[in-house]
């Protein structure tokens, strides 16, 4: 038998300027586009999200990425000395004009990597890394595969044209999420406007206009050749709900720029987040000849509820546990679950699993138990 607490979640939040819009009235101006939400991964919107194109330099996302994990695993320090080989500094493209055997803090190069999308600086964190670019284009891959990015192929660290480097606004949004989510450090250097370098001989003026001119915008990294035209994965972040607007194939740079804030409006004014749960504790369940007579249910997943904005004042959460569990119980069983609805239509299951293990009591515990309750009885 199980026992049901159910309990209806009264939710208001304030609606963005514009109203919701429908997926198909958005008028976005590029090849392939993808609007996520940082939180639960999910994706709002998309057109030919998986097509192959070229990323051009919103590649360095994966190359930022691969740096922040050195910095924030302690392999690599914010503060470490780089020198400049002469195949870092004839990148050309963007670059900030590093000269051979010029040193940097990663702090720096890092800085005019998310700032002015430096060629000559990604390939120098790429060489300290991994020892030469080769061999971290190699690590660039094998993280994509790990994320789940099935669309993409690196050939090189900074997205300078080359046959074969392709990758999708899914997979875009993917490596972003991961930057954004685990990374939030990365925030110190998407979001400068203008900075500089060199003790202030070198100016920087950040290549996402966004960063000015859209309220919340906290990066991330733009991309611009004569192949791939124009791409952008933006992010911003209102209300507590950070959203990821990729485009790809821009006719121009003007119109990934609308074309992204036009994701954007839409993601925050149709939807929002909450965190489900019940308004009371959940009681432990009992544990029938374990060691101990209870454990405590906790949840097993994220509670973090996405949903269209009128659906959120109608949210209903329902538990459902086990009256009593039969020793031995394992430490993480599923003891129930969490069920997370709106106007009849389920929007997450969450397991509740045991937060502990249970022995099962022995023959000789159940005797003394059964003596001890017989000599107190008495």
């Amino acid at each position: 038998m199980k026992r049901t607490l159910s309990a209806l979640l009264a939710l208001i939040f304030l609606l963005a300027p514009v109203p919701p819009a429908r997926a198909e009235e958005l008028a976005v101006e590029s090849q392939a586009c993808l609007l996520m939400e940082k939180a639960t991964g999910e994706v709002l919107y998309a057109v030919n999200e998986h097509q192959q194109l070229e990323p051009a330099s919103v590649t360095k996302i994966m190359t930022v990425l691969l740096v922040m994990e050195a910095i924030d695993s302690g392999a690599l320090a914010y503060d470490d000395l780089i020198t400049a080989s002469a195949y870092a500094c004839s990148m050309g493209g963007s670059q900030i004009w590093l000269k051979e055997n010029e040193q940097m803090t990663v702090e720096d190069m890092l800085k005019a990597v998310c700032v002015v999308s430096a060629n000559d600086c990604s390939v120098a964190l790429a060489e300290h890394l991994a020892g030469s670019a080769d061999a971290f284009v190699a690590r660039m891959n094998q993280r994509a595969g790990e994320l789940g990015m099935n669309d993409t192929n690196f050939v090189n660290p900074t997205g300078l044209p080359a046959q074969g480097h392709v990758t999708s606004a899914y997979d875009i949004a993917l490596m972003s999420r991961e930057l954004i989510l685990n990374h939030p450090d990365v925030r110190r250097f998407t979001t400068i406007w203008m900075d500089t370098l060199r003790d202030g001989a070198s100016g920087l003026n950040n290549t996402n206009k966004l960063i000015r001119f859209y309220q919340g915008a906290t990066g991330l990294k733009t991309g611009s050749t004569s192949s791939a035209l124009y791409c952008l994965s933006a992010t911003a972040e209102r209300d507590g709900m950070e959203l990821i607007a990729v485009i790809l194939k821009a006719p121009t740079s003007t119109q990934r720029f609308e074309s992204a804030k036009v994701l954007l409006n839409y993601g925050f004014a149709a939807y929002g987040l909450t965190e489900a749960r019940p308004p009371q504790p959940i009681q432990p369940v009992p544990v029938k000849l374990g060691e101990v007579s209870a454990v405590t249910p906790r949840l097993a997943g994220d509670s973090t509820i996405l949903a269209a904005k009128e659906k959120l004042s109608s949210i209903e959460v329902q538990v459902d546990l086990e009256e009593a569990l039969a020793a031995p119980v394992e430490e993480g069983q599923e003891i129930g679950r969490m069920t997370v609805t709106a106007g009849g239509q389920t929007l997450k299951v969450i397991p509740l699993v045991a937060d502990r293990g249970v022995a099962r009591l022995t023959y000789w515990q159940i005797f003394q138990r059964c003596l001890k309750m017989a000599f107190m009885g008495g």
